[in-house]
């Protein structure tokens, strides 16, 4: 221990056995001269317990009467200074004037002067004498008008010095306490070996501002020569400014709904409208299953350990990441699942402290902005400054330092069209070094970017493998709305009550709209849309009963959506060639029964996969185990009831741009120029006539959506895919009189309640 520390402690040990209280709080060892004996009575409480938080008056019943002391030494640059006291020489009685100025204290019960920190008007002392007090404190500048940095709050203020003093030893702590009662005694009415560290800091944050209470902390650390924690200290503070900085930015672009969000036509904050979504802790389940009429089993899918649910708050918790240190997580969903909604929680609640606070910053990196990266050589420090410019401020080791944690949010993997070669690849741990696009992505998803990276990866189902085989990750998928969520959702999408129970109403009253409702996306098509006639028509308006116009819809939206995911552009007959060879996918297995193709079979039907699973969304693609050690990627449609809606399209659009029925016999097919002419009808008695066929009710909701396609409302919607025709503007009546006359003739019995939703569907 050095020679000031000993020098420190004996004064310490002198004050302590020759001072009386007051003496000790004036910091002084002197006794009280006679001529200050008719002076009045000074109160002197005993310090009151930190952080109490009652609004109760002070209780002054323990409170001692003690001589006053002398003023202590002068500590602050707010004190008047030498050449004010010159000019007050001779002028008896003139105060020095002592500003205890604390705009924060932590402890609530503290107003902005406490009792504790003594206010004394003491008598003046010579030139001299003052100059030789001051001489071992230093003169702590603030400037009352400085910009204070809003990032800098008595809660950060409080921690930020806890954490510091926390890494001194114990004699260095000690002599740190020994310091500050020695050059600031009127901080304490006891010496403050005795209090703890919170007790500590919390009295110092008492009678000091925030600055000061840093610039002291910084001073006393610089005088005990730990140099390393001042420049700590420097680090958290300014890492503190940068992370507020950031999440203003942060919370501008995640914190409300918009239009460019997985759930279309909102607007406002995220919390008002953000329901609970159905997040499970193991990826490749399948496609939800669940039909009006048809008994589906569970697609065998290679989930072999139970399913937890799970919630934002849980991918790569502290908890998870301290029992596992897994530091990647691959989330991935349909197209409309929510994984948009995901994100912007994910961050509202880290920028509101709900969640994941062990991580420092946080940095969304959308492939959407990294595409613009392509081409270029560039590193993921620039790519971070170039989309987050307050992050400049950094140094390079705050990214790799023990006390921070950076989480980097990967969004929309499908919209990165680069193929990732994890074997040629060179390895990359430096996220200064200057590489390509391809380079950092495949780096990222080795987890191999920054040493104290956490990495979220948000994708639709990849036919690729996207994950190198020995990275250790956890698969998560997003499944949308669970069945009481999807109520929750339409009472917060309806500012209206009365509006949101007529939608949960109808949506109770067609199960397939009801089930379909699983994804968020849906939901919002369908709030939308009924918000539409009730502004129009008023609350009493009749609601449209036709499923097929909602899956119209919902077909649009994620043809839409590839706009923005980087897919080359369509053609004027583009559009239509691909819903005519995905549609001719759907009823072929729809005929066949079944739900799922792999990967020869989709060959054989020369679809491109690419389009079907990651630009239009209308596919997914997930992993089956058929045999013990045997691992098969299959495809199917992301709902049995969108497969049964394509293949309605299919049959339709074949029918309206080629005259082609689908129901006809095979002998037919060699007159097909003869039948190109027929009507419409003769389309719609066939399928009715087969769909009565099949007792399971194979086609019952596929003749639903047949018959929808007789409405205008649908025309409207599919024209851009339709040839002009005359033909069908009597056709819904013409089939709905053809269902009425088969429910009459009842020859099919068990069928007659799906020619009834028929009728519905048409609107009779």
């Amino acid at each position: 221990m050095d020679h000031s520390y000993m020098a420190a402690m004996e004064e310490m040990d002198t004050l302590s056995d020759s001072s009386s209280i007051g003496e000790a709080v004036s910091g002084r060892g002197r006794r009280r001269r006679e001529s200050d004996e008719d002076d009045g009575i000074f109160y002197i409480p005993e310090r009151r317990r930190s952080l109490h938080l009652d609004q109760t008056p002070m209780d002054t019943s323990h409170w001692q009467y003690v001589e006053q002391a002398f003023s202590p030494a002068l500590s602050y640059g707010s004190m008047t200074s030498e050449e004010n006291l010159s000019n007050m020489d001779g002028e008896e009685g003139s105060p020095t004037r002592l500003q205890l100025r604390r705009a924060d204290s932590y402890s609530s019960c503290y107003s902005l002067d406490s009792d504790d920190c003594e206010k004394i008007i003491p008598k003046v002392k010579n030139k001299d004498e003052t100059a030789t007090e001051v001489s071992d404190t230093p003169v702590l500048k603030h400037n009352p008008n400085e910009f204070k940095h809003p990032a800098l709050t008595v809660e950060f203020t409080f921690k930020a010095i806890c954490e510091i003093l926390r890494e001194l030893s114990e004699d260095h702590l000690l002599f740190f306490k020994v310091m500050l009662w020695k050059r600031y005694p009127q901080s304490f009415n006891t010496p403050p070996q005795s209090l703890d560290l919170v007790d500590l800091v919390d009295r110092l944050l008492e009678c000091y501002n925030l600055e000061v209470s840093l610039q002291i902390t910084k001073t006393l650390l610089e005088s005990i020569k730990e140099r390393r924690l001042v420049k700590c200290l420097q680090s958290l503070c300014l890492r503190n400014e940068v992370r507020y900085e950031l999440c203003k930015t942060l919370k501008k672009t995640y914190g409300e709904i918009d239009d460019d969000s997985a759930v279309q036509g909102e607007r406002g904050p995220l919390d008002d409208f953000f329901t609970k979504l159905d997040i499970t802790s193991i990826a490749n389940n399948g496609p939800n299953v669940e039909h009006e009429v048809r008994t589906i089993a569970r697609l065998d899918t290679n989930s072999s350990k139970p399913v937890e649910q799970i919630s934002t708050k849980d991918l790569i918790s502290a908890e998870r990441l301290e029992k596992t240190n897994v530091k990647l997580a691959l989330i991935t969903g349909v197209a409309g699942s929510g994984k948009s909604m995901a994100i912007k929680k994910l961050i509202l609640d880290w920028i509101e402290g709900r969640s994941h606070k062990h991580v420092t910053f946080m940095f969304p990196l959308p492939f959407r902005e990294l595409n613009k990266f392509k081409g270029s050589e560039v590193s993921l420090l620039q790519i971070i400054q170039t989309l987050y410019p307050e992050t400049k401020k950094l140094r390079d080791y705050d990214y790799t330092c023990d006390e921070c944690r950076v989480m980097l949010i990967f969004d929309g993997l499908e919209e990165y069209k680069e193929s990732f070669d994890f074997q040629d690849t060179s390895l990359l741990t430096d996220h200064t070094e200057i590489s390509t696009l391809n380079t950092i992505v495949v780096n990222m998803l080795r987890a191999r970017l920054l040493y104290r990276g956490i990495y979220l990866v948000f994708s639709r189902p990849r036919l690729r493998g996207c994950i190198p085989y020995d990275t250790s990750h956890d698969e998560i998928e997003l499944r949308g709305f669970s069945d009481p969520e999807k109520d929750e959702y339409f009472k917060k999408r309806c500012p209206n009550p009365d509006q949101a129970a007529r939608v949960i109403e109808y949506t109770h009253s067609s199960k397939t709209l009801r089930i379909m409702c699983h994804l968020p996306l849906f939901c919002s098509l369908v709030a939308d849309e009924y918000q539409r006639i009730f502004k129009e028509q008023g609350l009493q308006a009749q609601l449209p009963r036709s499923i097929t116009y909602m899956y119209t819809k919902l077909l649009l939206a994620l043809i839409g959506q590839r706009r923005t995911l980087g897919a080359s552009p369509w053609g004027p007959d583009k559009g239509g060639d691909f819903l005519m060879v995905l549609g001719k996918l759907a009823y072929n297995m729809l005929e066949k029964g079944t739900l799922k193709l792999n990967r020869y079979e989709w060959e054989d039907h020369e679809l491109d996969n690419e389009e079907a699973v990651n630009n239009s969304g209308l596919c997914m693609v997930f992993v089956t185990k058929p045999h013990l050690f045997c691992h098969e990627k299959v495809l199917s449609f992301i709902h049995p009831t969108m497969q049964e809606y394509l293949a309605a399209l299919y049959v339709f659009l074949s029918f309206r741009n080629q005259g082609k029925n689908w129901f006809e016999p095979p002998l037919k097919e060699k007159f097909k120029g003869y039948f190109k002419g027929q009507k419409p009808m003769e389309l719609y008695k066939s399928a009715v006539d087969k769909s009565l066929q099949y007792d399971d009710g194979k086609l019952d909701i596929f003749l639903r959506f047949l018959l929808g396609t007789t409405l205008k409302a649908n025309l409207d919607l599919l024209q851009p895919f339709c040839t002009p025709s005359p033909k069908w503007q009597t056709v819904a009546e013409d089939a709905a009189a053809l269902i009425k006359k088969r429910i009459k003739e009842n020859q099919y019995p068990n069928r007659i309640g799906n020619l009834k939703c028929c009728l519905e569907e048409l609107g009779v």
